[in-house]
């Protein structure tokens, strides 16, 4: 910028009452007395002009900074309340967002509190079948260890013939109701009915434990199937939570830097809008100071011209006298060649042409 903008604000603040003395008061009409005085005069003014040229000079230029300064500060708050906007909706944003998040938060929350809460429902459920099926199975582990593990694995193979078993039944039974025996070969078949009903209850009885542990088994996994679900569900609903929380920080910081620069722009858009009313008030003043200006110049010509006029009406009223003084002398020299004129042509001279004109010639002799 061609000048300070503070060096520009305190010339224009000094040239608002700089001239309010330098009014011209008129002087008398000129007469060639006083011609060497005007002439001093003029001469003494030719360095005020030079002065007041100078001044003008510096004026335009203060004015043009100042209106360039003007529209730099004008570019500065336009900018500044476009950034401010922006700035505005970024925080709203941040905030629906923040608002959002909060809501899913609570949510989540609650999912969890549900979740915690079917937990400790089924994990009562899940320890005490956990305990029945754990008894059931050293049950059956005591009853496998008192039958020896030969007579177990027969067991369980036999377990597979218990049809085979329940027709060997029915068909001792059948013969010892329908065939002749003996006493010896009848009570060798009901021993051996009695010791194939022993095995083939001894088989049900296991083969219904087996099924209920069994059962018990299939509702133990369904349980804990359930169970690690639940443990899965509460893990990503508090992953979920977690990340929330630390979105919900993230966007806070984000919000809190948005207002800080926001309150940093405001103060520099108000300090654009305090320097743009200096400004305006330094315009204000050099157009005022120039008005002025005008004012005063405009009334020094019309003194001047008011100091002219009676010395051109003295000068003309000067001229008309003179050239009436010539006309008059010039008249009595015109009537006295004319008189001689006539006195010689009555003498009876021979005329020249001039006289001949001056007695015949129409009207007087002029310049």
């Amino acid at each position: 910028m061609r000048k300070n903008i503070s060096s520009v604000i305190q010339e224009t603040t000094f040239d608002v009452g700089l001239d309010q003395y330098s009014t011209d008061n008129g002087g008398s009409p000129a007469t060639a007395a006083t011609a060497a005085a005007a002439a001093t005069t003029t001469a003494t003014r030719t360095p005020r002009k030079n002065l007041e040229r100078d001044h003008h000079s510096g004026l335009d230029s203060n004015l043009t900074t100042l209106i360039d300064f003007k529209k730099t500060l004008l570019e500065e708050q336009k900018k500044g309340e476009d950034r401010i906007q922006e700035l505005n909706n970024s925080i709203e944003s941040a905030k629906k967002q923040i608002d959002d998040e909060r809501v899913q938060l609570e949510e989540f929350r609650v999912k969890l509190k549900q979740t915690n809460e079917q937990k400790d429902t089924e994990l009562t459920r899940y320890t005490e079948m956990k305990t029945t099926l754990i008894e059931a199975r050293n049950r059956m582990k005591s009853m496998d260890d008192k039958s020896g593990s030969a007579a177990a694995v027969k067991s369980r193979r036999d377990r597979y013939d218990m049809s085979k078993l329940a027709k060997n039944l029915e068909q001792i039974e059948r013969d010892i109701q329908t065939k002749k025996l003996s006493k010896d070969e009848e009570r060798k078949l009901v021993a051996r009915s009695k010791e194939i009903a022993t095995k083939l209850h001894s088989l049900k009885a296991l083969h219904k434990k087996e099924d209920d542990y069994r059962n018990m088994s299939s509702q133990y996994e369904s349980l804990r199937t359930k169970m690690n679900k639940i443990f899965d569900q509460r893990s990503d609903f508090g992953n979920k939570i977690g990340n929330l929380k630390a979105n919900l920080d993230t966007l806070l910081n984000l919000r809190e830097s948005l207002y800080q620069d926001r309150r940093t722009i405001i103060r520099a858009v108000r300090e654009a809008k305090a320097k743009l009313e200096m400004v305006e008030t330094q315009l204000n003043a050099i157009q005022f100071r120039k008005s002025r200006q005008q004012a005063v110049e405009n009334r020094q010509r019309r003194q001047q011209y008011q100091r002219r006029q009676p010395r051109d009406n003295e000068e003309r009223r000067e001229s008309l006298q003179e050239r009436a003084k010539r006309n008059k002398e010039n008249q009595e020299r015109w009537n006295v060649m004319k008189e001689a004129a006539l006195k010689k042509m009555s003498s009876g001279e021979k005329l020249t042409f001039d006289e001949m004109r001056l007695i015949y010639g129409e009207g007087s002799s002029s310049d």
